[in-house]
C-alpha cells in the first residue's frame, strides 16, 4: 500500500522499531489510486434505476444524467451535494457584511478626533482653538476627513497613533486583498517595508506591461521572481501563470467593491488615496488592476453578491468571501452537469473537498467512477440512427433484475424461495456420456474426477504428479428432450397504458420474461408484439426504449395475426400466446393494410379479433388473456375470448403482472 509520507503520522503508529524484520509497519493515509478499500459499485442498483427511467421513455443519456442527480441508495447525487453548495453560499452571505473595513476606520477615526479634543480642551490658547474650529469643519464622509487630516500636526499622541493605525490598515487591506497574507506580513510595517511593497508594484506593472506588448518577459519574470518572490507564495511558473493568480483576485476584489453602496464605495475609494500614508501605492494597485483586466476580460468584472449579516469582514477578507462565492458558484454549475459536453471529470474535487469535507469528495469521485465503469461495461451503444439504446449487456442485466423480482413475488405467493433449478435441458435420465463440443448439460462430477484418476493411474502421469483434468475425462449427465415452446408475447402500448401507469410494469414484464426463456429455456421461441393502433413484432432494446405516444386504438386483431404467423414458423413447438391489455379492442387491420379504428368498438371489429382468436385456437395454442383494470366491457369480451378459445383469464393488480405471466408460461410449459 503507497503511503503518502506527509501523512505518516495521521495514524495508529505502534511503538518500538519500524521495518519489515521487526514487523512493524506505519501506518498512513492512502494515495495514487483507488482506494483499495472502498466498497464494489453497486451496477445492479445502477442499472435498475437507468431501466426505469429508459422504460418510462427517458433517453439513456438523460436517464444516466439522472442517475448522476439522484445517486445511489447510500451515497449522495449532485442535486445533494448542489444544494449543500446552495446552503453554504446563503449562509455566508447571510451571516457577513463586508463594510468591516470602513466600520474599523470610522471608530479609529473617532477615538483619533475625541482624544485630540480632550487635550486642546485643556490648553488656553488661540492655536488650541484654531486647531478646535479646524476638526469641527471636517467633512462628513469618512474618506474626507482622513484625507484632510493627512497633513495635521497632532498633539495627542494616541490620536496620532490611531491616525497611523487608519494609514497602516487602508494599506495592508488594499494588498491583502490582491496578495495573499499581505495583512499579516505587513502589520506593523516600517517604511522601508512600505518602500519595497511600492518598488514590488512598480516591477511588477512594468512586467505585465510589456508582457502585453507581446515582448519575451521570460527573463524579466525570472529577475522579477528572484527579488519579489516572497510576495508570492503560491510560486507561479511564468508571467501567463501569474495573470491568472492575480486577475482572479483583482476581479473578487472588484466585486466586492460592486456590492458595497455607492456611498461605501465612494468612500473606501477615497481612503486608498491614505494607504501608507502614500498616494503612489494607490497608483500603482489602480495600474495593476486595468492592466489585469485587460489580460483577462472574461473574469468576472460585474458582478456583486449581497450580504447582510452582522459579522463585519475587512476588505481583504471580503475579497476572499468574493472568491469563494464564485468558487461554489462554479462548482454548482459543474454539478449540474447542464452544460454541453458535461462530464463527471469536470469536477474541481479539490475545491469541492475545500467546500463540502472530505465525504463531498469521495461522493463526486464514486459517481464518476460509477459513470465511467458504466460506460466500460458497455450499457449503452449506438443505434443506427445515431441515438443511443440500452446495449444486449444492459438488457440482459436488467431482465435479471426483473425475473429476480418476479421470483420473488412467487416465492412470497407460494412460500417458496428462488433457486438455481434450470429446466433448459430437461430431465436427467441417470445416464452419462463423454462431453463433446456444444454440450450444455451439467457434468456429472465423480464420472469426471474418476476419469482423471483412472488416466493417471494408467501411466499417461507418473510419481506424485498432482491430477489434472482433461478435456476427455469430462462426462455429462444426459437428460430426457423436452418439448420446446413457441411463444407470443402481445402487449398493448395504447395511450391508457401510459396514462394509468402501467407501461412500466408492462416492460418489465416482458424483461423477466424474456430473460427467463433466454437463460433457462433456451430452446423456446419467444416473439414481443406491440399494439396499438398497428401491432407490430419488436425484439426486446426497441420495446425497453419504446415511448409512449398520443394513439388511439387496440388492434388486438393484428396482434393476433403476428401471433399465429409466429406459431405457424414454429410449428414443431408447443404454442404459447399470453395477451397484456387494459381495454377491449377498439381496431382492426382491413386486407390493405389500413387501420380501421373505432369507440365503441365496431361488429367489423369484434368479428376480426375473434375470428383470429379462433384460428389461434385452432394451432391447439395455450392463450392467456392478462386483464388490467376493472373495465366491465372489458371483462365481458375476455370471458368471450376464453370460452371460443379454452384459454384463461388473469386479472393481476400491476405488482403481481410479470409474476403471473411468468407463472402462466411456466405451466403452460408443463401442460
Amino acid at each position: 500500500m503507497a503511503v503518502d509520507p506527509s501523512d505518516a503520522d495521521d495514524g495508529p503508529r505502534p511503538s518500538g522499531p519500524v521495518g519489515p524484520r521487526s514487523g512493524r509497519y506505519t501506518y498512513g493515509r492512502f494515495y495514487d489510486g483507488p482506494d483499495p478499500l472502498a466498497p464494489p459499485f453497486d451496477l445492479r442498483e445502477a442499472m435498475d434505476q437507468l431501466g426505469r427511467d429508459v422504460m418510462e421513455g427517458t433517453s439513456p443519456r438523460s436517464a444516466m444524467r439522472e442517475l448522476m442527480r439522484r445517486g445511489l441508495r447510500d451515497q449522495q447525487g449532485l442535486d445533494d451535494l448542489q444544494r449543500r453548495l446552495h446552503e453554504q453560499r446563503r449562509r455566508l452571505q447571510r451571516e457577513n457584511r463586508i463594510d468591516g473595513t470602513l466600520q474599523e476606520i470610522r471608530e479609529l477615526l473617532n477615538q483619533a478626533l475625541e482624544a485630540e479634543r480632550n487635550s486642546l480642551q485643556a490648553e488656553d490658547s488661540d492655536d488650541a482653538r484654531f486647531r478646535e474650529m479646524s476638526l469641527d469643519a471636517l467633512p462628513d464622509s469618512t474618506a474626507g476627513a482622513v484625507n484632510e487630516l493627512a497633513n495635521y500636526d497632532w498633539r495627542n499622541a494616541d490620536a496620532r497613533q490611531a491616525y497611523q493605525q487608519i494609514q497602516d490598515l487602508m494599506g495592508r487591506e488594499a494588498l491583502d486583498q490582491r496578495f495573499q497574507g499581505m495583512k499579516e506580513a505587513m502589520e506593523n510595517a516600517t517604511q522601508s517595508d512600505v518602500d519595497g511593497v511600492r518598488e514590488m508594484l512598480s516591477d511588477l506593472n512594468d512586467l505585465l506591461d510589456a508582457h502585453g506588448r507581446g515582448e519575451d518577459t521570460q527573463q524579466q519574470f525570472s529577475e522579477f521572481m528572484d527579488k519579489h518572490g516572497q510576495y508570492f507564495p503560491e510560486d507561479p511558473s511564468n508571467v501567463e501563470e501569474l495573470v491568472d493568480l492575480l486577475a482572479q483576485r483583482s476581479a473578487a476584489a472588484q466585486r466586492m467593491m460592486n456590492s458595497l453602496s455607492a456611498e461605501q464605495r465612494a468612500e473606501l475609494e477615497g481612503l486608498m488615496q491614505s494607504a501608507f500614508g502614500d498616494p503612489r501605492l494607490a497608483e500603482q494597485l489602480s495600474r495593476l488592476d486595468s492592466q489585469l483586466q485587460a489580460m483577462r476580460p472574461g473574469e468576472d468584472w460585474d458582478g456583486q453578491g449581497r450580504f447582510r449579516g452582522d459579522n463585519p469582514m475587512g476588505m481583504g477578507e471580503a475579497t476572499r468571501a468574493m472568491e469563494q462565492l464564485a468558487q461554489l458558484d462554479s462548482l454548482s454549475e459543474q454539478l449540474s452537469q447542464s452544460y454541453p459536453g458535461a462530464r463527471m471529470e469536470d469536477i474541481d474535487f479539490e475545491a469541492l473537498e475545500a467546500s463540502l469535507g472530505r465525504q463531498a469528495r469521495v461522493d463526486a469521485q464514486r459517481l464518476a467512477e460509477l459513470e465511467r465503469e458504466l460506460e466500460n461495461q458497455g450499457v449503452f451503444e449506438r443505434a443506427p440512427d445515431g441515438s443511443l439504446m440500452l446495449s444486449p449487456k444492459a438488457l440482459r442485466q436488467l431482465g435479471r433484475s426483473a425475473l429476480r423480482d418476479v421470483v420473488g413475488s412467487l416465492s412470497t405467493r407460494r412460500g417458496e424461495r428462488e433457486t438455481q433449478r434450470s429446466g433448459a435441458a430437461g430431465e436427467a435420465s441417470g445416464a452419462t456420456r463423454p462431453w463433446s463440443f456444444g454440450d450444455t448439460e451439467r457434468w456429472d462430477v465423480s464420472r469426471t474426477l474418476l476419469n482423471a484418476e483412472m488416466r493417471h493411474a494408467s501411466g499417461d502421469k507418473k510419481g506424485s504428479t498432482p491430477i489434472g483434468l482433461d478435456v476427455t475425462d469430462v462426462e455429462i449427465v444426459e437428460t430426457e428432450q423436452r418439448t420446446r415452446a413457441a411463444v407470443a408475447l402481445c402487449v398493448d402500448t395504447s395511450w391508457s397504458m401510459v396514462a394509468d401507469g402501467r407501461w412500466v410494469p408492462m416492460k418489465r414484464t416482458a424483461l423477466a420474461l424474456h430473460h427467463l426463456v433466454s437463460t433457462r429455456f433456451r430452446g423456446d421461441a419467444l416473439q414481443i408484439v406491440t399494439f396499438g393502433r398497428h401491432a407490430k413484432t419488436v425484439d426486446l432494446g426497441e420495446l425497453t426504449g419504446l415511448e409512449g405516444a398520443w394513439e388511439q386504438g387496440t388492434n388486438l386483431h393484428h396482434a393476433l395475426l403476428l401471433a399465429g404467423r409466429h406459431l405457424r414458423k414454429n410449428s414443431d413447438a408447443a404454442p404459447v400466446v399470453l395477451v397484456v391489455t387494459d381495454g377491449e379492442p377498439t381496431a382492426h387491420l382491413e386486407p390493405d393494410g389500413h387501420a380501421v379504428f373505432d369507440y365503441p368498438p365496431s361488429p367489423e371489429t369484434l368479428r376480426a379479433t375473434l375470428n383470429e382468436v379462433d384460428a389461434i385456437a385452432r394451432l391447439k395454442a395455450a392463450l392467456t388473456v392478462f386483464m388490467l383494470g376493472e373495465d366491465p366491457r372489458l371483462e365481458e369480451f375476455v370471458d368471450m375470448v376464453a370460452r371460443r378459445s379454452g384459454g384463461r383469464v388473469v386479472a393481476p393488480d400491476l405488482d403481481g403482472l410479470g409474476a403471473a405471466v411468468v407463472s402462466d408460461y411456466l405451466s403452460s410449459r408443463r401442460r
